[in-house]
C-alpha cells in the first residue's frame, strides 16, 4: 500500500547490483514513489529478477540507468514491467520539480551506461528551465565527498558538480561511487547525498 501521507515521500536509492534481498527490503519502506538511480545489476545482467520485488510498486517506480545499463536496456526493461523509464525525465510532485539523469562519465572498465562530460552537461542543460528542486543522478559531483573511493582518488562527474554549483537544487541523490554510500555534504543550499543501496527516504 503507498503512503497515504499528505506530504509526498520519496525513497532514492542505487546501486542495487543484484542484491533482491535489499530491493525487497526498500519496496517494504511505505513511500509514495520509488526512484531506482542506477546500477539495479551488473553489466546488464539480470535486470528482469530485479523486477519481481518491485512489481506490487510498478506505477509508482521510476528507473534511471546507471553505468552498469544501457539507456535500451533500462527502456525494454521499464516497458515489459510497467515501470516509468526517469532518464533525462521531469515531472511534478505537489509542487516540486524533480529531475532525473541517469549514465556516470567514463570509468576505466568501458561499462554500458558512459557519457562524455560533454555529453553529461549538454543533458543536464536541459533541465535548467525546469529549475528542479530534486536532481537525482547516477553520478557524483567530482571532488566532494560522495564521490571519493578514497583519500585524494575520486570518480564524480565535473558537469555534474558544475550544474549543482550553478543552479542550486533543495536536494540532489546520487550513487555510483560504493564506498561513498551514505555521505551528506551542502553544496551551497543544496544538501547532497549519495544514497548508495540503504536509500534515503525524502518527505517533501
Amino acid at each position: 500500500m503507498v503512503s497515504n501521507s499528505p506530504m509526498p515521500r520519496l525513497l532514492v536509492f542505487s546501486d542495487i547490483h543484484n542484491d533482491v534481498r535489499a530491493l525487497e527490503k526498500l519496496m517494504d519502506v511505505d513511500a509514495d514513489y520509488y526512484f531506482a538511480a542506477g546500477d539495479l545489476v551488473s553489466w546488464a545482467r539480470g535486470l528482469d529478477k530485479m523486477a519481481e520485488p518491485m512489481k506490487r510498486r510498478a506505477e509508482h517506480v521510476y528507473v534511471l540507468p546507471g553505468n552498469h545499463e544501457s539507456e535500451r536496456n533500462i527502456a525494454d526493461f521499464c516497458e515489459r514491467h510497467g515501470f516509468v523509464n526517469f532518464h533525462g525525465g521531469t515531472m511534478d510532485i505537489g509542487g516540486t520539480h524533480v529531475a532525473g539523469l541517469g549514465y556516470s562519465t567514463p570509468t576505466p572498465f568501458d561499462t554500458p551506461g558512459e557519457y562524455s562530460e560533454e555529453e553529461m552537461a549538454t543533458r543536464l542543460q536541459k533541465f535548467a528551465q525546469w529549475k528542479p528542486s530534486v536532481l537525482i543522478c547516477h553520478a557524483p559531483p567530482l571532488d566532494t565527498d560522495l564521490d571519493r573511493i578514497r583519500t585524494g582518488l575520486h570518480a564524480g562527474s565535473r558537469a555534474v558538480r558544475e550544474f549543482i554549483e550553478q543552479h542550486q537544487p533543495a536536494y540532489f541523490f546520487c550513487g555510483h561511487i560504493h564506498e561513498a554510500e551514505g555521505a551528506v555534504i551542502q553544496m551551497g543550499t543544496t544538501r547532497a547525498q549519495n544514497v548508495g543501496k540503504k536509500g534515503y527516504l525524502l518527505e517533501l
